[in-house]
């Protein structure tokens, strides 16, 4: 079968790379904590790390989870942010970071998730565990799971809070960064976590955001902070510029100045170094026609990540080249092989992406041949 070769430039001027950025040495940046890592959000590639995989407790960090638990109930209909919140006796007894919750108050969703976010209330975030799972440990159960599900492999969570110094309570920077990216994932969260001020209670307890990064750094959308004695100052910090976002985890730093200024070192190189390649063109792919088919054709679609991370350094076009044939043979199944599509940057190829079938179309019977036969005979009468 012929293969049909279209070329499409990008009208866009981008700069080029020939592929995804190398992880860089811990020593390539300055970072005082023991452990980081800088990761960017849509391709989920690692720009920089130091002892990224190693088991520390996380503090208050902890509640990236504890939100994203939250985050995903309220978007799946499990809960709504108007629903009524009861603390019970063991959630008001939290203290640490809190807003003094007493024994059968009443907030909203909307009020519980705004003080975790913004204060890291400890007795909100029991409240809220209770309120979805009917206990903490139920919650952290959960925590858990998902923790799984996301792929983080040095994690283990015994509470919702990382209020406690609990050697069995850890995770690493790397597995920070993966479920702050999908927390982030949720546009709902940054309504909270880019909050500075505000207030509860008909205006009469005051919050201040513990992430001072929100109030001074362009872009920060968040995301958490947290210190304990075993700890130390912890954080996983976000921020976005022309589209692209990255995320910031900085674990065990000696103080809050450290912290934060490791944090913007990172970000600040992410962002004066790379962009991303988009790994999709504008127009839409072209249908190819099926051989005996009961469709005509069947539509390609994408594979793989939407977008690709790559260094600032050189620029050019980027050019996007469809390799599709002309026509394919029934049965086709969704998801089988159709072609790929090469993105080129400065006239080399960069990336490569699959294209596959978006759906079924099956083969014609003996008797769909036969009427398709009959039709086309009537058809030139």
């Amino acid at each position: 079968m012929k293969r049909m070769l279209f070329t499409l430039l990008a009208a866009l001027q981008l700069f080029g790379g020939a592929a995804a950025p190398e992880t860089l040495r811990d020593d390539a940046i300055d970072i005082k904590a023991p452990s980081a890592v800088l990761m960017e959000k849509q391709s989920g590639e690692v720009i920089y790390e130091k002892n990224a995989h190693e088991r520390m407790a996380p503090a208050s960090v902890t509640k990236v989870m504890t939100m994203l638990l939250i985050v995903e109930a309220i978007e799946n209909g499990d809960i709504s942010l108007d629903d009524t919140v009861i603390a019970s006796e063991r959630a008001a007894s939290f203290g640490g970071s809190c807003v003094f919750l007493e024994e059968g108050e009443k907030m909203s969703v909307h009020e519980m998730l705004k003080c975790i976010s913004v204060v890291s209330a400890n007795d909100c975030a029991v409240a809220m565990a209770e309120h979805l799972c009917g206990s903490e440990q139920s919650f952290v159960e959960r925590m858990n799971a998902r923790a799984e599900e996301l792929g983080m492999k040095n994690t283990h969570f015994t509470n919702c809070t990382g209020l406690f110094d609990d050697r069995e309570h850890y995770t690493s920077a790397y597995d920070i960064a993966l479920m702050s990216r999908e927390l982030i994932r949720h546009d709902l969260i940054k309504d909270y976590t880019t909050i500075w001020m505000d207030s509860i209670r008909n205006g009469e307890f005051g919050l201040s955001n513990t992430n001072k990064l929100v109030y001074y750094y362009e872009g920060c959308t968040g995301l958490k902070t947290g210190f304990t004695s075993l700890a130390m100052y912890c954080l996983s910090a976000t921020a976005m510029r022309d589209g692209v976002e990255y995320i910031a985890v900085i674990m065990h730093a000696e103080s809050v100045d450290s912290r934060n200024n490791d944090a913007k070192a990172l970000l600040n190189y992410a962002f004066a170094n790379y962009t991303l390649c988009p790994l999709r063109q504008e127009s839409a792919l072209p249908p190819v026609s099926v051989e005996l088919g009961k469709g005509d054709c069947v539509q390609p679609e994408y594979t793989g990540p939407e977008a690709a991370l790559i260094s600032k350094q050189g620029s050019g076009n980027i050019e996007y080249t469809l390799q599709l044939p002309d026509s394919v043979a029934a049965p086709v199944k969704k998801g089988d092989s159709l072609g790929s599509m090469s993105v080129l940057i400065n006239g080399q190829e960069a990336f490569s992406v699959p294209l596959v079938a978006s759906h079924d179309v099956q083969r014609m019977g003996l008797s769909d041949i036969f009427l398709s036969l009959v039709g086309s005979l009537l058809g030139r009468n």
